[in-house]
């Protein structure tokens, strides 16, 4: 297990370096309510008392429910300010006016919510003077299982290198709530949508190869499958030399 305590003290004075260097004044992420963000949100408020989550509730029954509730309950006990920002009304909007031009597929309809909160979240930092703070996983970015140009955005990310069992030993160490740490992960697209159940495997399985080199042979080519369909995400844009 990790020196969470060292940990702590790294990873605050990174945060404290990043938005010195870039003569920022706060910083600004999205709080849905999850493992991740609670972490960064922590993380951040420690190194900046100037930090403020943003939930964006958009179209997903659950977004308004446990997930505003638990988003809350996350930032009164760590004392982080929170803003509501119900992004659902922009989103019906922009599929009607779009849809009129083409035919959206499932995966273009699921993407929409992210990156309109990433757009939200840019929109609230170059207005105030912050950074964005980035929320994703080691164990997400190897499965590419987040949005380019959405939740992918960010101007820094404290835990990029954390697998998803780290983040649970992080928390665990800094006094999260339970209901955070034994909440199934979902991203909050669709109702009933979890990430285990969309990648058909579980991060125990995803961390076990990515920490010791250990899968079975279905749980090596799900893995592979989905890092290899997902380069293109985790490198910058092609461009003509």
């Amino acid at each position: 297990m990790r020196d969470y305590e060292l940990e702590t003290k790294q990873r605050v004075e990174f945060i404290r370096s990043v938005v010195k260097s870039a003569e920022a004044s706060g910083i600004v992420y999205g709080n849905s309510g999850g493992k991740d963000c609670t972490l960064v949100g922590i993380l951040c408020k420690m190194a900046c008392d100037n930090t403020v989550g943003i939930i964006m509730p958009c179209g997903s029954k659950r977004n308004y429910e446990i997930d505003k509730v638990d988003a809350e309950a996350v930032a009164q006990k760590f004392g982080i300010a929170v803003r509501l920002i119900d992004l659902s009304y922009t989103k019906n909007e922009f599929v009607s006016v779009v849809g009129e031009k083409t035919k959206f597929s499932d995966a273009a309809l699921a993407n929409i919510a992210p990156r309109l909160r990433m757009a939200t979240l840019y929109a609230i930092a170059a207005s105030e003077s912050r950074l964005v703070a980035g929320t994703g996983n080691r164990s997400e970015g190897y499965m590419g299982y987040f949005t380019k140009w959405g939740d992918g955005a960010f101007d820094f990310n404290p835990i990029s290198d954390l697998t998803v069992t780290e983040i649970y030993e992080f928390l665990r160490f800094l006094n999260a709530p339970d209901f955070i740490i034994s909440k199934a992960p979902s991203a909050g697209l669709f109702d009933g949508q979890t990430d285990e159940s969309e990648m058909g495997i579980t991060y125990r399985s995803i961390d076990e190869f990515l920490l010791n080199g250990n899968a079975s042979e279905r749980d090596k080519a799900v893995i592979e499958k989905f890092h290899k369909a997902s380069e293109h995400k985790r490198k910058t844009p092609v461009l003509f030399i």
